[in-house]
C-alpha cells in the first residue's frame, strides 16, 4: 500500500511538473495557461495575468558574428598577418576552431546557419543573383526551415539581425513586398541592414526592418556603414538590457565586410604601407611557418605549391608589384578597421549585467578569401562580376581613388591563394578547402574555460543551430505556425566546450557552381569545375572534371592526392557524392555565371509579366535592380513628363545603378542630360540650351543593338518631341549595374556621375515617368 501511495504522488508530482513546462515543440506558443478563478463578478474572481512563454531559466545571451570572404590564413588570430587583436582577445577568453567549414560562398552559407540544414534543401543552392527557377535554387527559403531567429524569438527571446541579409530574394526587397522572407519575416524582431551581397560602404542601401533609410551624413563627414552598424547594435542591446535585464537575446551580426567593396580611410590603409611588399609567396611560407608554432595547423601539414593559375611574384613587372600590393594593403586597412569595430561590440558586451552568460559564436568570413577581383585586381568589382576583365592601366590610372567613395576594389587572385595558406583554391570554389574552411572561435565566459590547443572537430555551419539550441535548453521545433519542420542536418557541438576529443560530424557534402567534394570518415574526393574570376565561363562537361582523393586523417591541407593510388576508394567517394546529391536537391548542376546573372527574375507581386509599360512617381527610390524595369539588353523609350522653372531647375528625374556602373537623367540647370556609366565610362547626351518654364516632356529612346548580352545601343534624346542630342555606344551592361537601386526624382545612395553630389533631388514637378520596354 506504501509503494502504491509512493507512485501515486511521484505520478501526481511528475504530471505537475511537465504542466509548469510549455510544450516548445510547436511555435508559437500560446500564452501561459490563466491559474486564476472566474466567478460571477470580479468579487468572487481571482486575476491571474497571463504572458508570453519565457526563454528557459539560466539561457544564455547569443550573438553569432559572421565575416564575410574571409580567408584562413589571414587573421592574426589564425597565423595571419594582418593584426585581428580583438580576435585574438575573444580567442584567448575561449576556444578555437580549426576545421569549421562553411558551403564556399555567401548566401548558401547564410542559409544554412541561419536554418541548420544544408542550402539546397533551404532553396539556398546559390545566390540570388543569380537565382534560377527551381526550387533548390530559387533563394526563396521555404517554410518548412524555420530559423534561429524565429525558434528563439518564440521561446522568449529578443532577436535583432545586422548588416548583410543574403537571404531575400531581391525581386521581393521593394515596398509591394511580400515580407515574410525579410528578416522581420523570419523571426527577426529588428533589422537593420542591407538585402543583398555586398554594399557600398559609403553609400549603402540601408533597411531598418522593412522600410529603406538613408545614412545621417556623407563620406566627407565620416560615414561609414560598418561604424553605424555597430552603434545600432551596441545601442539596440543596451536598451534592451536597461528595460529587461533578465530577458535573454540573439544578436546576428553580419558586415559587409569582408566582401568588396573594401571600403577604408587612408589613416587605416597607411598602416598597412609596404608590409606586403615580399609578395604572396612569401606571404604563404611566413604565415605556415605561424600556423604550425601556433599550433593552428598539426605538425606534418604541407604548405600547397602555387597553382599555375597565380603567376610567381618575382615575374612581375614594378607596377604590377605596386598596383597588387597596394589593393591588398588596402584590404589589411579595411580588416584591421573592421576588427577594430567588432572589438567595440565585445567591449559593449562586457559592460552587461549578464556578460558572463553571454555566448559568442565568432566566424570569420562565409567562405575562403575571394578571388573575384580577377588577374590585376580592380577598383570596379561589379565589372568583373559582369563577365568583364579589367585592365591594369585602368587601374593604374585609378589608383588614387583606392578604398574612397569613387572606388569599388578587389584585390587580385594572388591574394588570395595567400590569404587561405595552407590550402588550394578560394571562394566559390567548393571542392577543395580553400574555399570552405574558415576559422571560428567561440567564447562563453560561465561555460567555457580557455585552451590554447585549437579544438579540431570536423564541423560545418549546419552545425551552429543545434548547438544554440541545446545551449539555450530549447527544443527544435517539429511544427512552426502549423507547418511541420524539415529535420535539422547538422548535430550539436556544444560537448567540445569540454571536451577536447569530440570529433564532430563524420560525413559531408559540398557544391557550388559545380565545384563539387564529398566528405565521409576522414576522406575527402573533390572535384573542381570553375574559376571564380571567369563569370564568362560555364565548361559544361561534368563527366571530365578531374576527381581528387585526399586523406585528411594525414593530410591536413589536401596536398597529398591519392586518386590514382586507390581508384576504387575513389569510385566509392564520387558514388558517396551522388548519393548525397540526390538526398539532399543538388540537382540540376549549373555552372553558368555571367549568363545565368541576366536570366529574368519573377516579376514584384502583383505585376503583370506580359506587360511592357512601367509608370513611376516621384518618390519612388531603392527600388532593387531585379524589381526595376528590364532596360539591359533591351530597346526602350523613357517619358517623363515635368514641371520647371527653366534653367533655375535641377535634380535627378531618374537613377538606376551607381559608382561602378548606371544610367541617370537628370537636369543641370535645366539642361537635360543623359549619363550611361558603362563600368565608369561615361556616354553622356545633353541639350544645348535650358528646357522652357512650364511643362515639358523629356524622351530617351534607346535603341539597343540586339544579338545578345551586353551589346551597343543608339541613343536619342528628345525634348517636347524635338531631338536635342544623339549618341552611340559600342557596349552595355549586360548583367547588373551592381548593388545601388532604381528610384525616381533623387540619385539615393552612389552616384551614378561625379557631375553632382547625390541625392541631388530634382526641384521641379514630376508628374510621371513612363518606361516602354520594345520586343
Amino acid at each position: 500500500m506504501l509503494r502504491f501511495a509512493l507512485l501515486l504522488l511521484l505520478a501526481v508530482f511528475s504530471t505537475s511538473a511537465f504542466a509548469d513546462e510549455p510544450d516548445r515543440e510547436k511555435l508559437p506558443m500560446e500564452l501561459t495557461p490563466f491559474e486564476g478563478k472566474i466567478g460571477k463578478t470580479y468579487k468572487d474572481s481571482e486575476a491571474d495575468w497571463q504572458g508570453p512563454v519565457a526563454a528557459p531559466k539560466g539561457a544564455p545571451n547569443v550573438i553569432v558574428i559572421l565575416l564575410d570572404d574571409v580567408g584562413f590564413g589571414q587573421t592574426s588570430t589564425f597565423g595571419g598577418l594582418i593584426p585581428t587583436p580583438n580576435f585574438d582577445q575573444l580567442a584567448s577568453e575561449g576556444l578555437r576552431y580549426n576545421r569549421f567549414h562553411t558551403t564556399a560562398i555567401c548566401g548558401p552559407s547564410r542559409a544554412a546557419l541561419l536554418t541548420g540544414r544544408n542550402h539546397h534543401e533551404c532553396g539556398n543552392g546559390f545566390l540570388m543573383e543569380w537565382a534560377t527557377g527551381f526550387p533548390n535554387y530559387s533563394t526563396m527559403l521555404p517554410k518548412n526551415t524555420a530559423t534561429i531567429g524565429q525558434i528563439l524569438k518564440d521561446n522568449g527571446y529578443n532577436t535583432w539581425w545586422f548588416g548583410k541579409n543574403h537571404n531575400t530574394p531581391d525581386w521581393e526587397t521593394t515596398v509591394a513586398g511580400p515580407f515574410d522572407r525579410w528578416p522581420t519575416g523570419m523571426g527577426f524582431e529588428y533589422f537593420y541592414g542591407f538585402n543583398a551581397g555586398e554594399t557600398h560602404q559609403y553609400y549603402p542601401v540601408i533597411f531598418e526592418n522593412t522600410v529603406a533609410v538613408e545614412p545621417d551624413k556623407t563620406p566627407e563627414e565620416g560615414y561609414h556603414f560598418m561604424t553605424d552598424m555597430t552603434d545600432r547594435a551596441i545601442g539596440r542591446m543596451k536598451f534592451a538590457k536597461s528595460v529587461a535585464p533578465d530577458k535573454p537575446f540573439f544578436m546576428y551580426f553580419a558586415p559587409g565586410a569582408m566582401h568588396a567593396p573594401h571600403h577604408v580611410t587612408e589613416e587605416w590603409r597607411a598602416r598597412f604601407k609596404g608590409k606586403f611588399d615580399m609578395g604572396w609567396e612569401k606571404y604563404r611560407e611566413i604565415v605556415f611557418q605561424k600556423q604550425l608554432e601556433m599550433g593552428i595547423i598539426p605538425e606534418g601539414t604541407k604548405l600547397t605549391p602555387r597553382p599555375d593559375w597565380v603567376p610567381a611574384w618575382d615575374s612581375l613587372s614594378d607596377e604590377q608589384k605596386k598596383v597588387y600590393a597596394a589593393l591588398f594593403e588596402n584590404f589589411a586597412g579595411y580588416f584591421a578597421f573592421t576588427d577594430h569595430e567588432v572589438g567595440r561590440l565585445l567591449d559593449a558586451v562586457k559592460e552587461l549585467p549578464d556578460a558572463e552568460n553571454t555566448m559568442v559564436i565568432y566566424i570569420a568570413g562565409d567562405n575562403g578569401a575571394s578571388a573575384e577581383g580577377g588577374a590585376d585586381g580592380t577598383l570596379n568589382e561589379i565589372r568583373n562580376l559582369n563577365g568583364l576583365s579589367t585592365e591594369l592601366s585602368d587601374v593604374v590610372a585609378n589608383l588614387h581613388k583606392l578604398g574612397g567613395p569613387e572606388s569599388e576594389p578587389h584585390y587580385p587572385i594572388g591574394w588570395a591563394w595567400a590569404g587561405n595558406t595552407p590550402f588550394q583554391w578560394c571562394k566559390q570554389v567548393a571542392s577543395h578547402l580553400g574555399g570552405t574552411r574558415n576559422p571560428m572561435v567561440i567564447s562563453w565566459p560561465a561555460r567555457i574555460k580557455h585552451d590554447d590547443q585549437p579544438r579540431d572537430a570536423f564541423l560545418h555551419l549546419v552545425d551552429v543551430v543545434p548547438t544554440i539550441l541545446e545551449a539555450t535548453d530549447i527544443l527544435m521545433p517539429v511544427e512552426v505556425n502549423g507547418i511541420e519542420q524539415k529535420p535539422l542536418a547538422g548535430k550539436s557541438f556544444l560537448k567540445s566546450f569540454t571536451d577536447p576529443s569530440f570529433e564532430g560530424r563524420d560525413e559531408q557534402y559540398f557544391e557550388i557552381f559545380t565545384n563539387r567534394s564529398i566528405y565521409e570518415d576522414g576522406w575527402k574526393a573533390n572535384a573542381q569545375h570553375t574559376l571564380p574570376w571567369r563569370q564568362d565561363l560555364a565548361p559544361g562537361n561534368w563527366e571530365q572534371d578531374e576527381w581528387e582523393l585526399y586523406n585528411l586523417e594525414e593530410d591536413f591541407s589536401e596536398a597529398d592526392d591519392l586518386a590514382a593510388k586507390m581508384p576504387d576508394k575513389l569510385k566509392d567517394m564520387k558514388e558517396k557524392f551522388d548519393d548525397a546529391a540526390e538526398e539532399h536537391d543538388v540537382y540540376p548542376f549549373d555552372d553558368r555565371g555571367a549568363g545565368r546573372l541576366a536570366i529574368p527574375k519573377p516579376p514584384v507581386p502583383g505585376w503583370d509579366p506580359d506587360s511592357k509599360t512601367y509608370t513611376y512617381f516621384s518618390g519612388a527610390t531603392r527600388i532593387a535592380e531585379p524589381a526595376a524595369p528590364p532596360m539591359k539588353n533591351n530597346s526602350w523609350t523613357l517619358t517623363a513628363t515635368i514641371d520647371t522653372q527653366g534653367e533655375k531647375t535641377e535634380g535627378v528625374i531618374m537613377g538606376f545603378g551607381g559608382v561602378a556602373a548606371g544610367i541617370v537623367l537628370y537636369l543641370d540647370d535645366g539642361v537635360p542630360v543623359f549619363d550611361y556609366n558603362f563600368f565608369v565610362k561615361h556616354t553622356v547626351v545633353k541639350s544645348d540650351k535650358p528646357l522652357p518654364a512650364g511643362k515639358s516632356t523629356i524622351e530617351v529612346d534607346f535603341d539597343y543593338a540586339g544579338g545578345g548580352a551586353g551589346k551597343g545601343a543608339e541613343i536619342t534624346l528628345k525634348v517636347n518631341g524635338k531631338t536635342v542630342g544623339t549618341g552611340e555606344m559600342k557596349a552595355t551592361v549586360g548583367g547588373r549595374f551592381g548593388i545601388d537601386t532604381f528610384g525616381i526624382g533623387e540619385d539615393t545612395g552612389q552616384p551614378v556621375t561625379d557631375a553632382y553630389k547625390p541625392p541631388f533631388k530634382f526641384t521641379g514637378q514630376i508628374e510621371k515617368v513612363t518606361l516602354q520596354i520594345q520586343d
